[in-house]
């Protein structure tokens, strides 16, 4: 969406067009199999997603025109497509908690006829969910907005981008625990992303329940963007990667916007599960230690088309 955001008022149609196609071109339905292979992999107990998207239209469009009218017709719903996915392979996961984010509706330039330019509007709705296997006990799901959030204007329409975060009580075997999936705001505005990153660590510290967190934290863990990374860790938060990995830098962040790009390129790890002290002990019990890897990194997770499954890799 970057584009449609700083694109000038009167082109914003034409970049909205631009947009709308490469989500067509980065066929989420055949990606979402990409993501169900990774999930059938390993079997996780939970998933955390971030830019879980829903994608409405209306046409014609009223937009353009200064209407309000807003757009209901489903295009793709990131949620169910990828569910389906799940339930294809016999895989047994519910949704927990979903929580909308950002939410906005532009005109989309789709030909010219004879009585002039001829729009529909796309409507984008971000939401983070947590998935949860169907033999894992979940209780008191959770999830807000962060109250810091990032102004920004669409054409003449001025909003914020708001973040958020999931979270769901859990028990696997003998351990209960609170896990946490949240998606912060990008490097480019560091206070913000300090900001909801502080009211996440007061949520995280406040709970009774060791506590597990994971996302987009837009963060990177070599230190060098801004001071989120740190905060969590210097507040007790320990890295798992790092416990696994300590001389690899894992990173998982970013494909090219087309998805097509032959290789991962990947310059930074901002995408991390931490977890609190508690699970030191925990951890020191388990056979092997601590297992964590990359997903979606490699050419073989790639669509048959050759897609990545995701901008990230998990």
């Amino acid at each position: 969406v970057d584009a449609v955001i700083s694109a000038p008022p009167d082109q914003v149609p034409i970049a909205a067009a631009q947009a709308f196609a490469t989500v067509q071109a980065t066929d989420f339905p055949a990606r979402a199999e990409a993501l169900a292979d990774e999930i059938a992999a390993t079997n996780p107990h939970l998933v955390g997603l971030q830019e879980v998207v829903l994608f409405r239209t209306q046409t014609p469009g009223d937009a353009a025109l200064g209407g309000t009218e807003p757009a209901t017709e489903v295009f793709q719903d990131f949620l169910e497509i990828l569910l389906d996915a799940l339930a294809a392979r016999n895989l047994d996961y519910r949704v927990v908690v979903v929580q909308q984010a950002f939410d906005a509706e532009v005109p989309a330039l789709i030909g010219i006829g004879p009585g002039g330019p001829q729009f529909m509007d796309v409507r984008l709705t971000d939401r983070d969910a947590i998935l949860a296997r169907g033999d894992v006990s979940t209780s008191d799901p959770r999830g807000a907005n962060f109250t810091a959030n990032l102004p920004i204007s669409i054409g003449a329409q001025s909003l914020v981008i708001p973040r958020g975060w999931t979270s769901t009580v859990a028990t696997v075997g003998r351990h209960t625990f609170r896990f946490v999936n949240t998606h912060l705001e990008t490097q480019a505005a560091p206070p913000v992303q300090v900001a909801q990153a502080a009211e996440l660590l007061s949520i995280a510290q406040a709970d009774p329940l060791p506590v597990i967190m994971a996302g987009d934290f837009n963060s990177d863990a070599g230190g060098t963007q801004t001071a989120t990374y740190g905060m969590l860790t210097a507040a007790g938060f320990r890295d798992v990667w790092l416990d696994a990995h300590p001389e690899s830098p894992g990173l998982t962040c970013c494909h090219a916007s087309d998805l097509r790009n032959e290789t991962a390129s990947f310059d930074q790890r901002i995408d991390l599960i931490l977890v609190g002290d508690v699970f030191r002990t925990l951890n020191a019990g388990l056979a092997g230690g601590v297992h964590v890897t990359v997903v979606g990194d490699e050419p073989a997770d790639r669509t048959p088309s050759g897609l990545w499954p995701s901008d990230h890799a998990g």
